[in-house]
């Protein structure tokens, strides 16, 4: 008789699948996200374009010295990217891992609306508008030569 192949559930499909994206998690670049930052979008991706593809001292340098309203938060957000990355990857240290931002995006958040006094009566409409920043930071040494050139020849 001829062995019958088991049909595995999908149940079980699902759990493995969960499984495998956590350990690639693990050792995979930090993320760290930040949400419901109180300044409009386009004012937060002037400041996120200047640190885009850089390597972390540099991007730190940066917005330390940027005088435009986001910086200290876009700073302490990439402090705890990198924090994130030493918790992850305990055996290498920070030094030797030559870290850079492989991707920073700004969405927007909501929009508080609020009514202003204008003449004759009438009020007109305000949008206190938020953004929503993600930050991803990666190895040097772990990323693909390709994508590093390519990171080298945007910022040129």
């Amino acid at each position: 008789m001829e062995a019958v192949a088991k049909k595995t559930k999908k149940s079980v499909l699902k759990r493995e699948k969960r499984d495998a994206r956590k350990e690639a998690a693990k050792n995979g670049p930090a993320v760290a996200k930040l949400k419901n930052v109180p300044t409009s979008p386009r004012k937060m991706r002037l400041i996120a374009d200047l640190i885009r593809g850089e390597r972390v001292n540099k991007a730190l340098n940066i917005l330390k010295y940027e005088p435009k309203v986001g910086s200290p938060k876009l700073e302490k957000l990439l402090l705890s990217a990198i924090s994130g990355w030493e918790a992850k990857h305990q055996d290498v240290k920070l030094e030797d891992a030559d870290l850079f931002v492989k991707e920073i995006f700004v969405d927007g958040g909501r929009q508080l609306k609020r009514l202003k006094p204008a003449p004759q009566g009438r009020a007109h409409r305000v949008r206190k508008r938020s953004n929503h920043v993600t930050l991803v930071l990666d190895s040097m040494k772990n990323t693909p030569a390709a994508e590093v050139e390519t990171t080298k020849e945007t910022k040129e």
